[in-house]
């Protein structure tokens, strides 16, 4: 196959002898995309590959002899469009053509540490160091992360750089070749361009790999011919439309065997007995695995894995503490009652609340499921001292360490191969299927695929914790908002997940022993308006349910609690809901712009008995958002009619990632505010099937408007931003229609 033709790229790169699965998926060998690495220098050299006629530049892009530019992406693409905005802002600055730009999985390297998401994720662990100390941290251990809308924050402007630097070297290969300099000289659409001379990009590489990059590196200027900021079509769309992208649970392997699992109920002490001749009799069964903790059967097809589990019956060993939705809300309950932290406070709340009359309000949110629809899943194969790994992961470093220590192995042994993601929303960060994937493969000596099913991924997933607030608020004479105090009881869910994943590590040990509170429990509970006197006070919780990352984490509930809250001040204050908000945000000119562009867009008629609306809105990670619902009640179900959104994201790589994203957000906020959660019986999760969670249909969509504000200020979070604010939007626009203030999640659970 001619070069040209086996190197040719299509938007996606799809080709014969290197197919979209492989170079979009990472699940090709010899591509550039394995992960297993021993011990890096302190002066981290890239360890991206090239295929035949390609050329290296640097860690983070290479370019073809046909002219094909490859992006490597150390981020997961989750469906939040990463794939395709990497590589835009890399092309920007390069000036390639969009139809020549592909994508590959980054290996492991320092070099694409995330710390801006290490430092948001590990909150709980990392908030005590400096930002110097942080960064420094992530990059010596590798923390290859997505999650906490940090990818493009993070690594924006290395990107830049990046284009930049390989498109100068472009052009001091071309002005050597011309006799020009090359500082006159500039590139668009995928060539080298000196008034009417030009030379295309595969032409030169080669020999512009040898030149050296200038300092200061000069950065692409005007408006002609650039690609930030534009609407082009995303990269891995085609290969999801036409079934070709490969999921973890599309893997096969030759000799390859599927798994089933079952784990103890939450807090079990172990596995105390299964029936493996019952097992045995399931026809397809080979084998039965077991741990003190779970038990796997393993079986020529998955659904024989599965009935050889509900055969052997296994029984684990009952927990002592019983956790079920009364020993939570007991918890919580007792929690506000007893001292809390203060994590922030401004003014003197205790002097202005001293004899005052306060308006006073408690709310409550359950525990929320991750519900992806591809379940926890990964294929492994264990063959001559060494493990590789297919499976989705937002931190496929900690995945490999963990499975390395599971099964027994040194991590170098070990490799990864990055796959897309089903959906993710946090729950990806958790590595326990990566453990139990290796030890089952090394156990049995063939490869095997484990997949969760629906119910154990519902009863095992590290949950959205259940929180309560007891809110408080003074009015001023002119009914102005002079105090607020915040009570919030939440587990420290930060505090649980820097110890489950990275509790190995004697830095975030020594940062977790520090006395304080868990900031993070309380992530966006410190009011954006403008209020002299306030305080936030976390009041630490054990629930005995696992907690962990999930869209948006604290902000999902702390943007209820405050919004709703809001909103009852400003009916005891007889103010029009915008009014009552906008008089406090002079300090937020850019949500406070969102606020006014909300109501303008939404119509919105003063939240006034009848109206059916509501409003609500949050800043969030750098970004600002406002939301105006329509909803009602309907034969005892929320309706939800209209949600328009308004949001200021700063710079757009691209508008139709941020709409997209802001419309997931809000269905997956709109979602959460419905349903989305599970009780707790004998301690097992209640909901045992996606049907239980009252997640909207297709039919249940509300008419969604999204209005992105141009902005030249830095680029914020965008992947979270459209949650937080959607639930307290709902219920104010429930009071609105009804009369009736609905102060818990998901909205009527708290109607008998």
């Amino acid at each position: 196959m001619a070069d040209a033709q086996k190197q040719n790229r299509v938007g996606t790169l799809l080709n014969e002898g290197l197919s979209r699965r492989s170079m979009l998926i990472g699940g090709g060998v010899g591509v550039g995309l394995l992960v297993a690495w021993a011990v890096w220098p302190r002066t981290y050299l890239p360890n991206l590959t090239a295929d035949a006629g390609e050329t290296l530049f640097g860690a983070w892009l290479k370019i073809g002899t046909d002219g094909h530019v490859t992006v490597a992406v150390p981020q997961a693409e989750l469906g939040q469009g990463v794939f395709t905005a990497f590589p835009q802002i890399v092309a920007d600055e390069l000036g390639a053509a969009w139809s020549s730009v592909g994508v590959e999985a980054a290996p492991l390297n320092p070099l694409y540490a995330n710390a801006l998401g290490a430092a948001t994720l590990f909150e709980a662990a990392l908030g005590g160091l400096s930002d110097t100390l942080q960064r420094t941290h992530a990059t010596r251990t590798a923390l290859v992360l997505t999650g906490g809308s940090s990818s493009i924050r993070n690594f924006e402007e290395t990107l830049r750089q990046a284009g930049a630097a390989a498109r100068a070297m472009l052009c001091k290969a071309a002005a050597r070749q011309w006799g020009v300099d090359w500082q006159a000289c500039g590139t668009a659409n995928g060539e080298v361009i000196h008034g009417n001379q030009k030379l295309r990009f595969g032409e030169i590489a080669a020999a512009a790999a040898n030149e050296d990059v200038p300092s200061p590196l000069p950065m692409r200027s005007g408006d002609a011919n650039r690609l930030y900021g534009q609407t082009v079509p995303r990269l891995d769309v085609p290969s999801k439309v036409d079934g070709s992208v490969n999921f973890a649970g599309d893997v096969r392997l030759p000799n390859m065997v599927f798994a089933s699992i079952r784990q103890g109920p939450v807090g079990s002490a172990g596995l105390a007995r299964v029936d493996e001749a019952a097992a045995n009799k399931v026809p397809g069964m080979r084998a039965v695995v077991k741990t003190d903790k779970w038990v796997a059967a393993v079986a020529d097809n998955w659904w024989a894995a599965d009935r050889a589990l509900d055969a052997m019956r296994p029984r684990f060993q009952v927990p002592g503490e019983v956790i079920n939705d009364d020993s939570i809300a007991e918890a919580l309950s007792g929690a506000l009652d007893g001292e809390g932290v203060r994590i922030a406070e401004s003014g003197d709340l205790a002097a202005q609340f001293k004899g005052a009359r306060l308006v006073t309000a408690e709310y409550r949110v359950g525990l929320a499921l991750h519900a992806a629809i591809e379940p926890m899943t990964c294929t492994a194969s264990y063959a001559d001292g060494r493990m590789s790994l297919w499976l989705p992961s937002q931190a496929p470093g900690l995945a490999r360490a963990a499975a390395a220590r599971a099964a027994g192995l040194s991590e170098d042994s070990v490799t990864i191969y990055p796959m897309m993601a089903g959906g993710s929303f946090g729950g990806k960060l958790e590595h326990a299927v990566a453990e139990q994937a290796a030890v089952i493969a090394k156990r049995i000596g063939r490869p095997v695929q484990l997949t969760w099913s629906r119910v154990e991924d519902f009863r095992h997933d590290c949950y959205r914790p259940a929180a309560a607030a007891r809110m408080a608020g003074k009015l001023g004479p002119n009914k102005s908002l002079a105090g607020w105090l915040a009570k919030i009881a939440a587990p420290s869910s930060g505090r649980e997940l820097s110890e489950r994943l990275l509790g190995g590590d004697p830095l975030v040990a020594a940062s977790l022993a520090l006395p304080g509170g868990d900031a993070s429990a309380v992530a966006g509970a410190i009011p954006s308006y403008a209020i002299p006197n306030y305080a936030v006070d976390h009041h630490p919780v054990a629930i005995g349910v696992p907690t962990g990352h999930w869209r948006s984490d604290a902000h999902s509930y702390t943007a209820f609690f405050n919004e709703s809250f809001i909103d009852e001040l400003a009916h005891v204050a007889e103010s029009d809901a915008v009014t009552f908000r906008m008089a406090m945000l002079g300090g937020q000119p850019r949500l406070a712009r969102c606020l006014q562009l909300a109501a303008q867009l939404g119509n919105w008629q003063g939240g006034a008995q009848g109206t059916s609306q509501g409003i609500a809105c949050h800043s969030f990670r750098g970004s600002h958002i406002a939301v105006l619902a329509e909803a009602r009640l309907a034969a005892r179900k929320v309706k939800v009619e209209r949600l328009v959104a308004v949001v200021d994201v700063g710079r757009v790589v691209n508008p139709d990632l941020v709409a997209q994203q802001i419309e997931g957000g809000m269905i997956f906020g709109m979602a959460a505010a419905i349903g989305g959660s599970t009780g707790f019986t004998d301690n097992v999760a209640s909901v045992m099937d996606i049907a239980d969670l009252n997640l909207p249909r297709l039919a249940d969509m509300p008419d969604i408007t999204v209005e992105v504000i141009r902005s030249d200020a830095d680029p914020g979070g965008v992947g979270e931003l459209g949650v937080p604010a959607v639930a307290p939007a709902i219920a104010n626009a429930l009071q609105a229609a009804s009369g009736v203030r609905f102060r818990a999640l998901p909205l009527l659970s708290d109607v008998e």
